[in-house]
């Protein structure tokens, strides 16, 4: 046994050791509590500050929208700021009826813009600034980012939202003694949320929409890219919605998807800090305890056609070039998509792996590249790569190159050393992930939605650290392949064209 291999069966072990202590650890932290309405709760108690990171998962994102709903998930985010009956507002009883009035025009407005060029011209604009009347009426009794000001004011930071294909995701990291005003806040908008300033806010939300995609060409290239992906399956939809989409979105449609989804059997809250277990259980059973579960949220049954074929999307732009590859993968827990978490590690996790060692630093054919898994989790999703090609190199070198890569995975088995910087890479990734009371927070809620199941975090080590060099050749030649690809790539507009 020669020196360098008992060096590394030394470091394996230390490794798996150290995996499995932290693994134990996490294990003997996380309590889990499900209410009686479905709720799921997870805490870990951290007492060294006096703070707690508080997060509430809703398994409902843009994947779940039926297709007149497309963007109500993201705007939804954006209307849950805005108050309920006793918060955001100074007269609720005398801004209810004004909010009827404003979607009873709005509704009527929708209606008469559907008609196209049958419209009646002078009563869409009539129906517009009667609505706009009566929403400037109905701002006199708004008050704004009321939430926000009663975090701030108690020493909360962090107050954010987001939302995306598989969830939304609501948080705030606050000192210790201001939980029961976390769950005061927070139960008051589970149960009473109002969607008041609606149409000015899905304005915004429109605005958000030109800026981000519409005239902006990576912003295009992305949303092409992900739609030419997926034919069937919503995945292939925007989370913002298409601008159509937004402009068709009423707060009718959107309280009755508020109502019927964001509710305690689709919501999971991981509390992290400096909290006592037993009487934080007690204080959210208190508050959430008596709230009814909504529907539960029933698994997207559309299956993704197999791709027959490569498929190519360009943009042409005033932007420099851009480009990025896509295939159809299998999601967690199928056992190869711990196979493509290594290749994506081997291919492009930090200045020495594989892409960016040859095309950043040997090659010098693009300024970054990068490999992730995207658009979601819960189902079936794409192997991306992508790239920033570096003057004068063009797309068609930097996708050669890339190929030639991928041709190497395929065929030349993946040297051991590899795998186990692999694993040491990961251990310290997911201890500093972990390392603060939101990055655990997060990480239970994501994993508990996605995975079905929180423990995803211990495991995934193990999973990964059975992986073979065989099965990243076996995964690359069944994957990454021509005829399972989508290419989308931004090309320079020519001056003068």
């Amino acid at each position: 046994m020669n020196r360098l291999y008992r060096f590394l069966t030394s470091m394996l072990l230390c490794a798996l050791l150290a995996v499995t202590a932290h693994a134990a650890g996490l294990e003997e932290k996380v309590r889990e509590h499900t209410m009686k309405n479905g709720m799921k709760l997870l805490l870990v108690e951290r007492h060294s500050s006096p703070t707690i990171a508080a997060w509430i998962r809703f398994k409902v994102g843009s994947v779940d929208e039926r297709s007149d709903e497309r963007g109500l998930a993201h705007l939804l985010e954006h209307m849950l700021f805005k108050g309920t009956k006793t918060l955001g507002t100074t007269d609720y009883g005398a801004e209810k009826p004004l909010l009827d009035r404003i979607e009873a025009t709005a509704i009527q407005l929708m209606d008469e813009k559907a008609k196209r060029e049958k419209g009646d011209s002078a009563r869409i604009a009539a129906l517009k600034k009667d609505r706009d009347k009566l929403e400037a009426e109905a701002e006199k009794y708004v008050v704004k980012e009321e939430f926000a000001q009663i975090y701030a004011k108690n020493g909360g930071s962090g107050y954010n939202a987001f939302t995306a294909k598989d969830g939304t995701t609501y948080l705030i990291n606050l000192p210790a003694n201001k939980l029961e005003l976390w769950a005061t806040i927070e139960s008051d908008r589970m149960q009473n949320a109002v969607l008041r300033e609606f149409y000015s806010e899905r304005d915004v939300v429109m605005e958000e929409r030109r800026r981000s995609y519409d005239t902006e060409p990576e912003g295009q290239l992305w949303e092409n890219f992900v739609a030419a992906a997926y034919h069937a399956h919503p995945y292939g939809q925007p989370t913002i919605g298409w601008m159509s989409d937004i402009e068709n979105l009423s707060r009718t449609k959107a309280e009755a998807f508020l109502h019927k989804y964001y509710a305690p059997n689709n919501a999971i809250i991981a509390i992290v800090g400096d909290i006592d277990t037993d009487k934080t259980i007690a204080l959210v059973e208190r508050y959430f305890g008596a709230i009814p579960p909504g529907t539960p949220v029933t698994p997207v049954a559309v299956t993704e056609p197999d791709q027959d074929g490569e498929r190519r999307i360009e943009i042409l732009a005033d932007a420099e070039p851009n480009f990025m590859v896509g295939f159809h993968k299998p999601t967690l827990p199928d056992a190869d998509d711990y196979v493509f978490d290594v290749i994506d590690m081997l291919l492009s996790d930090g200045r020495t792996s594989r892409l960016y060692k040859k095309l950043v630093v040997d090659k010098q054919l693009a300024t970054d590249v990068g490999s992730f898994s995207a658009p979601g989790s819960r189902y079936p999703n794409l192997f991306i790569i992508a790239a920033t090609p570096r003057a004068p190199h063009t797309v068609a070198e930097v996708e050669t190159a890339i190929y030639a890569e991928i041709e190497k995975l395929q065929r030349e088995p993946v040297a051991a050393q590899d795998l186990q910087q692999i694993l040491n890479r990961l251990e310290y990734e997911e201890v500093r992930q972990m390392g603060s009371n939101g990055g655990l927070a997060r990480n239970l809620t994501e994993y508990e939605a996605v995975a079905g199941t929180w423990r995803y975090l211990i495991e995934h080590r193990q999973k990964v650290a059975k992986v073979t060099p065989d099965d990243v050749m076996r995964v690359a030649k069944k994957y990454l392949v021509r005829e399972n690809r989508t290419v989308g790539f931004i090309t320079k507009k020519e001056v003068g064209k």
